[in-house]
């Protein structure tokens, strides 16, 4: 992960994207500055490194439009009683104003932008609203964990736009936190689950059932697995449509010896209010006027033992509705347990964390998380998609090495797709010197994209459609790519205009798609051996170019890659020598002179595809204007695509 200690600041534009979303009174006045005060070390940093720091957050819902009740300017002025420095107010986050005081901010010196949320483009991570908070600004730095699982605009898209995006302190802090929990926790490990839905947990409990001792479960979710069991819980919050979900979990985890620990006792009564008489139930069936509440105390005790043997804790979601006190006694006695615990423990989400102020012992324990839904998508999926852009330099092209994609095309199961990529992470030592990409099939991105974590081996799809969404049965939309951890897609290749009626018109519009959503193309051009038997290759190259990159501006281009791949030579076994390669490689680099400046030109990024193996990459690579290969066959087997790669990094290196 790339560190804010990464960066060389004296004097250079930094956005720092902070959690500001703090609490605040019927009268505007802040109930608790944590989060501010969490922010500090990291703004504290840049500011005495002699960065100019735009710092930015949301507060609240605004919906998309300005509310004065979640003006960040309370945050400002609260922000100018910690630091020693001024901090200047911006009443807008992006526009002409907002601008000026960008271009007039002094060396050490912080601006606060206003409430981003109150543009809607903010949560629709748009690339023209990054484009405009990008404006001027050298760093990227993220130190909000509690929106890293937002992939929102002020946490994803503006990474394309400045030239390196790096992770804060606080987020390092709870990234190395999390990371313990889910690769070395200390056993036994307990975790404690609590809330209202099932719903909102069950990919952290499939992923905890393989790494956790005992899952202890509270809150109205327990209900849902009593049903699973067949238990008459009264007018007790159930799930109806998870509890066959609900049970498949029970037996998961019973499979593999794992302890899942459901209330022993219920507080039941009639109503959620303080007046309604509350009894406490140990037994099946719950009467039929009766909903749980909290969980009893021979629950709380029983809890209370585990957590005590317990050696690492994580805790997300109360044991009942806490805010009304007759039902906050389950709640307290396992944040008391917890606090008097000896473990590592880990608490997060906003109940748990107030639970823990309510009772007085936050001081504790060992870290308490900035971000609860953030720090379960962690636990879910080992990585929030906020933390992709900081995990290397954002995405701006450069030929200084070798580009090497590996199409996977219609080969690899996700089982077989996930053995290939650790294979690959074992050599990832031996391709630091060159850009590696893996472009599986769709079924399997999300979990290659899960496997490559912090690696520097990118992720690309091998194809997508134009369009956001919409009634286009079977179609990838370039949300959907994002989503699944995509950096690079694979446009126009060879195949798709072979055999699914690809043409220049479609090409055009999939690559001004990707632009548009951060996506790199990677646009397939070529010749058939018709065409080429004709002296046509040039003329169709042209053609391709000309039709497949119109209405681009030399900003978006530079972020097009090319790949050269004659139809002739794909899947046949044939390669163009390297003089005919060469050759069209330099038509297309003067036609891109000439199209969009000598400078785009000699930064552009073009690749030769079409039967690539070990034994012709060197001398290709080694011709001027190839800087990279789209490779084929050879991808599927890690022993010859990491040859390529090496033989591509030989070939530069004796350019």
């Amino acid at each position: 992960m790339l560190s804010v200690k990464d960066l060389d600041l004296g004097c250079k534009t930094v956005f720092l994207r902070v959690d500001f979303n703090v609490p605040l009174d019927e009268n505007g006045n802040i109930r608790n500055d944590a989060r501010i005060r969490a922010a500090l070390p990291t703004l504290e940093y840049l500011l005495d490194k002699g960065a100019r720091v735009v710092a930015a957050s949301h507060l609240g819902r605004p919906k998309g439009k300005v509310n004065p009740k979640l003006s960040l300017k309370p945050v400002a002025i609260r922000l100018a009683e910690l630091i020693p420095q001024d901090v200047i107010f911006s009443p807008d986050c992006i526009g002409g104003q907002v601008d000026c005081l960008k271009q007039g901010l002094g060396c050490g010196h912080v601006l606060l932008l206003e409430n981003l949320r109150f543009h809607a483009e903010e949560k629709e991570n748009d690339f023209e609203f990054a484009r405009a908070l990008a404006w001027k600004i050298d760093y990227f730095v993220n130190d909000a964990f509690g929106t890293c699982h937002r992939a929102h605009t002020s946490v994803v898209a503006i990474a394309q736009f400045v030239k390196k995006a790096v992770a804060g302190f606080l987020v390092e802090k709870e990234v190395e936190c999390m990371e313990g929990l889910i690769h070395a926790p200390e056993k036994p490990f307990t975790a404690i689950l609590g809330g209202a839905k099932v719903s909102d947990k069950i990919p952290v409990i499939r992923n905890l059932i393989d790494k956790a001792d005992d899952i202890l479960i509270g809150g109205a979710m327990a209900y849902t697995f009593f049903q699973a069991l067949g238990k008459d819980t009264g007018r007790s919050l159930v799930e109806q449509d998870k509890v066959e979900l609900a049970l498949s979990l029970l037996n998961e985890a019973k499979a593999k010896g794992v302890n899942f620990h459901l209330p022993q006792d219920h507080v039941i009564a009639e109503s959620m209010t303080a007046t309604a008489p509350s009894e406490i139930l140990i037994d099946f069936p719950f009467p039929k006027d009766r909903m749980a509440l909290d969980i009893g105390p021979r629950t709380v005790e029983a809890y209370g033992e585990i957590i005590q043997k317990s050696r690492t804790i994580f805790w997300n979601g109360p044991m009942g509705v806490f805010e009304i006190n007759q039902f906050a006694r389950g709640t307290d006695g396992v944040a008391a347990a917890v606090a008097d615990s000896e473990a590592m423990s880990v608490v997060g989400g906003g109940d748990s964390v107030a639970a823990l102020y309510k009772a007085g012992v936050q001081d504790r324990i060992s870290h308490i998380s900035t971000g609860g839904g953030a720090s379960l998508e962690y636990l879910a999926n080992e990585t929030p998609p906020g933390s992709r852009p900081y995990r290397r330099n954002n995405m701006t092209l450069t030929n200084a090495t070798p580009f090497i994609a590996g199409n996977w095309k219609m080969y690899k199961t996700v089982a077989e797709a996930d053995e290939l990529v650790a294979k690959l992470l074992a050599a990832s030592a031996d391709m630091m010197e060159a850009e590696v990409v893996v472009i599986p099939p769709f079924t399997a991105l999300s979990k290659v994209n899960q496997t490559l974590c912090e690696s520097p081996i990118q992720l690309g799809a091998q194809n997508m459609y134009w369009e956001d969404q919409g009634a286009f049965t079977g179609e990838i939309s370039p949300p959907m790519l994002v989503e699944a951890g995509c950096q690079y897609v694979v446009i126009g290749h060879s195949e798709r205009r072979q055999y699914f009626g690809e043409t220049n018109e479609t090409v055009n519009k999939k690559i001004k798609a990707s632009l548009a959503h951060g996506l790199l193309p990677i646009m397939c051009l070529g010749e058939s051996l018709q065409e080429r038997e004709n002296n046509e290759t040039m003329a169709k190259v042209e053609r391709q170019l000309s039709e497949g990159l119109a209405g681009l501006t030399p900003e978006q281009f530079s972020r097009v890659i090319i790949a050269y791949e004659p139809i002739w030579a794909i899947g046949t076994g044939l390669t163009a020598t390297p003089e005919q390669a060469q050759d069209v490689h330099a038509f297309i680099r003067e036609n891109l002179s000439e199209n969009y400046g000598n400078t785009a030109c000699s930064c552009a990024i073009i690749l030769y595809g079409g039967s690539v193996k070990p034994a012709n990459t060197f001398s290709l690579l080694k011709k001027e204007d190839i800087n990279g290969a789209l490779v084929g066959g050879a991808a599927l087997e890690s022993g010859s695509f990491i040859e390529i790669v090496k033989e591509s990094i030989r070939a530069y290196k004796e350019k």
